[in-house]
């Protein structure tokens, strides 16, 4: 476990699945951690657990895709501890595969308002924190569907290229700063996020059961580790990342995907 007393971190979507996990390891390892996510029980029960383990941890309610709940979340960790260290933008939401012709614009604005306006809005608010402290990390999360044009659905899949197009250019500018940006590009994951897909997206949410019930194993043909990962697998990766062993690694996309991605 990577040590990380003394840091500030916030984590977004970090009520469910790969965001708990992320949330829970910084937390574990010594940062003061603020959770923002939609899902307020969840997010309140989190944050519970963390403190229950005797770690420092709340939640704020938050809409990633309103700039002014971005900015209070942030504010929050601030007030609360001095400072911000670590920025994790995780929120997303899943399209069901939906292809071009079945996304209707309303689900395309949606996706990308969460997945896309959402890292971008909260890069923002951290780095009015970390420029002038010149030191920080941002963590986004993208996916393997930002690096494979076959793995999802159109929203989805522009969305998290968009993010790792965000992740490359803020890093060129904001490096110099003592500022590490680097996109964790997840591959098939063992978590909730269809079902908290359909609660975040609501009327405009597509069928999200498919590719379940028929073949839930067809992953395996592109996956050489022939297994799904699980959130944990994801977090140690984040952890490093905010971590003062990462302090050379910035601008790049990594892959946690049991060699998908170079099958």
């Amino acid at each position: 476990m990577v040590d990380l007393n003394g840091r500030v971190a916030v984590v977004t979507g970090g009520e469910t699945g790969i965001g708990l996990a992320i949330a829970r390891t910084l937390a574990m390892s010594g940062a003061q951690t603020v959770i923002g996510g939609i899902i307020e029980d969840k997010g309140n029960e989190a944050a519970e657990t963390i403190r229950t383990a005797g770690c420092e941890a709340v939640f704020v309610k938050t809409d990633v895709s309103i700039e002014e709940q971005v900015e209070s979340l942030v504010r929050a960790a601030v007030d609360r501890y001095g400072k911000l260290d670590i920025m994790v933008n995780n929120a997303g939401v899943y399209d069901g595969f939906a292809d071009c012709l079945e996304t209707s614009p309303a689900l395309w604005d949606r996706v990308i308002e969460i997945n896309l306006r959402g890292v971008y809005l909260g890069t923002r608010a951290a780095l009015k924190r970390m420029v002038p402290q010149r030191s920080g990390r941002i963590i986004n999360t993208s996916s393997v569907g930002g690096l494979r044009g076959s793995a999802d659905g159109c929203s989805y899949t522009a969305s998290k290229w968009g993010v790792i197009g965000l992740t490359k250019q803020v890093a060129c500018t904001h490096s110099q700063y003592g500022i590490t940006v680097n996109a964790i590009c997840p591959g098939v994951i063992q978590t909730s996020l269809r079902e908290t897909s359909a609660i975040n997206l609501g009327d405009v949410a597509p069928d999200m059961n498919r590719g379940v019930g028929d073949s839930p194993d067809a992953f395996k043909v592109v996956v050489p580790a022939k297994r799904r990962g699980s959130p944990q697998e994801v977090a140690e990766v984040a952890a490093f990342l905010a971590s003062d062993a990462a302090s050379y690694v910035s601008g790049q996309a990594i892959a946690i995907d049991g060699a998908w991605t170079a099958f």
